[in-house]
């Protein structure tokens, strides 16, 4: 892919928010990462979240939330150190052509750019979402072996991917 084609991730802007809250979702993919319009307004408003716009050149193709500080491991205290990411979707057009794991590979950059005190980065997962499963391992994101009830989607596995070589073990 050329870097040309790449996306980029950035902070939303106000246009750029409003903007996400309009990308359109498949119904099995609104199943599992929600209601976007809620969460870009959900984390624009949080003092602990970023909303965070994907690019491909000046269109808004896709929407994710970070939420800081109090990630955390089932059984363990809340790991300060680590970021959860939420709500990762690409707008329904856009699905299908090789972005998601270069924007999860710039998401990964962007925290440990911005953010090199948070060498932990935590997602939930539907056990039934099998390409998210997918797509998650080969950005290197383990499965922990946590494992929460679901909502509407079903149960969600725990995965964590270490932002830098050695700085963070389970």
């Amino acid at each position: 892919m050329s870097s040309a084609l790449l996306p980029r991730v950035e902070l939303a802007s106000t246009p750029q928010a409003e903007a996400a809250r309009r990308l359109v979702l498949t119904a099995a993919q609104a199943v599992y990462a929600g209601d976007i319009a809620f969460n870009v307004g959900n984390a624009m408003a949080a003092p602990d979240s970023d909303a965070m716009v994907v690019l491909l050149g000046d269109s808004v193709i896709g929407f994710y939330r970070l939420d800081y500080p109090t990630a955390h491991v089932p059984r363990r205290a809340p790991d300060r150190r680590a970021v959860t990411l939420r709500a990762f979707a690409l707008d329904a057009a856009w699905q299908g052509r090789g972005l998601g794991l270069p924007t999860l590979a710039a998401c990964c950059a962007d925290l440990a750019l911005r953010h090199p005190e948070r060498p932990l980065l935590a997602l939930h997962v539907h056990a039934a979402n099998t390409i998210a499963l997918q797509l998650y391992r080969r950005a290197g994101f383990v499965a922990s072996g946590g494992m929460l009830p679901g909502g509407s989607g079903g149960p969600q596995h725990l995965m964590l991917r270490a932002l830098g070589v050695g700085q963070w073990a389970p």
